[in-house]
């Protein structure tokens, strides 16, 4: 279940993104959204308190890690609190009664452009970036572009009323994205309900630093689900690792793992503890 947040839930995008989406199924449809124009806005709102809490993609099967957002985890004193796995299915979508063979061109996200490739080359448009999915069909829809289709979602269909041409013109049908719920303050996780910790740290820099770090949670049989590394600014070679554990903070064999960590770290901190999700929920 979704932790009881104060409302509204700020998400990076126009209304009918995947981010909304992802924000939908995992507060619930009647949830209160704050669309906002970046990633650095959406952790600013909850900054200044308008959103209780920011939903944010983190890392996606097909496009790897969003590194601005692990940036920004680090720079604001926030706290994971869940997290969701969602698929993502694209849509072709134009205005209601164009048909496919009007289309020369499409429109969106660099990133959703380059997850239908094979679609697109079969197709034989034009491809042309964008700044959003759901902003894509926002023009769409306000230019009136009988020419033009849009990749987005589902929910943006149904929020621009437009036509869904085709569906699913994803190349991989294997496509999810992990979101993160982030908020001021941390939640705790029920005894018996499975667990993540993340958390970032630096090491010195000198042979087997990082082997030494990675036997802390090897010595105590603890299954690490993700590791990242970031330049750490200023530092030449240099970096922060983040790294997820399929543990709660409250469990003992974790608690000494993260006082053995301390030991070779010059920097660490915890994240969030929170409840993992493994089921998938379409955004």
């Amino acid at each position: 279940m979704p932790p009881h947040l104060p409302q509204p839930i700020a998400f990076q995008g126009e209304p009918g993104a995947y981010s909304e989406g992802a924000l939908l199924a995992f507060f619930g449809e009647d949830a209160q959204t704050l669309p906002c124009e970046s990633f650095d806005e959406a952790f600013a709102a909850v900054e200044r308190g308008d959103a209780g809490a920011a939903i944010l993609p983190i890392e996606n099967t097909l496009g790897g890690s969003i590194h601005r957002n692990y940036d920004l985890m680090l720079r604001h004193e926030f706290h994971i609190v869940g997290e969701l796995n969602a698929p993502i299915h694209h849509q072709l979508l134009a205005l209601p009664g164009v048909t496919l063979e009007e289309i020369t061109t499409v429109w969106s996200h660099p990133q959703a452009l380059a997850q239908c490739e094979f679609t697109l080359d079969r197709l034989g448009v034009a491809r042309e970036p964008t700044y959003d999915t759901a902003g894509s069909a926002k023009m769409v829809r306000e230019q009136g572009r009988r020419d033009v289709a849009a990749i987005a979602s589902r929910r943006a269909a149904e929020v621009y009323d437009l036509a869904i041409l085709q569906e699913n013109v994803e190349d991989e049908p294997n496509n999810l994205t992990r979101f993160v719920v982030l908020a001021r303050e941390p939640v705790s996780v029920p005894e018996g309900v499975p667990a993540k910790c993340s958390l970032v740290f630096s090491l010195h820099n000198e042979p087997g630093a990082l082997f030494k770090a990675m036997a802390v949670f090897a010595l105590r049989n603890l299954d690490l689900t993700k590791l990242e590394s970031r330049p750490l600014r200023g530092r030449k070679w240099e970096y922060f690792f983040y790294l997820d554990v399929a543990a709660s903070l409250d469990e003992q064999p974790l608690q000494r793992a993260l006082s053995h960590l301390s030991e070779l770290t010059t920097f660490q901190r915890v994240l969030g503890s929170y409840p993992r999700h493994d089921e998938m929920r379409d955004a």
